[in-house]
């Protein structure tokens, strides 16, 4: 699994110009799944995310993490994380996880997110064609790959 998690003031999905969700201060997190993707992935990138502390203290250092500030989660699924693009110009996305393993993942970790900040995550339409707005918080953007864990 890939995640993109911005630290966001404020964050919105519309599809088809409806909010399918929106936070205010929270994290974005685009989310990519991979064929070769298990729970333990699932498990212990919802741990990170939830646990990642990139929200400022009182003396301006990034120690917070989003129970410390009641922020929010909107998840958004993103295949595109996974483009495969050393070969020419148009990307491939081959190692992207097909919509029969992927979207059982993506409602696992909305799941997941939701028990571990005892709140509702916020979410896109997987599969859908989807408008992001957002207002980067930094700007901190962190990238995640469980398969490369740093």
């Amino acid at each position: 699994m890939r995640a993109v998690i911005q630290r966001v003031t404020q964050a919105e999905c519309r599809v088809d110009e409806q909010v399918t969700g929106a936070i205010e201060q929270g994290l974005l997190v685009f989310l990519g799944i991979e064929d070769a993707d298990t729970t333990e992935d699932l498990d212990w990138l919802a741990q990170k995310i939830a646990g990642i502390r990139i929200f400022s203290d009182e003396q301006g250092l990034m120690n917070k993490a989003l129970a410390d500030i009641n922020g929010n989660i909107l998840l958004i699924s993103q295949f595109t994380l996974f483009a495969a693009t050393k070969k020419g110009n148009r990307p491939g996305f081959t190692r992207a996880a097909k919509p029969d393993k992927a979207i059982p993942m993506y409602k696992q970790m909305i799941k997941k997110l939701s028990t571990l900040l005892q709140k509702e995550v916020q979410t896109g339409i997987f599969g859908a064609d989807m408008k992001i707005s957002l207002l980067n918080d930094g700007p901190v953007t962190i990238t995640i790959d469980t398969k490369n864990k740093e």
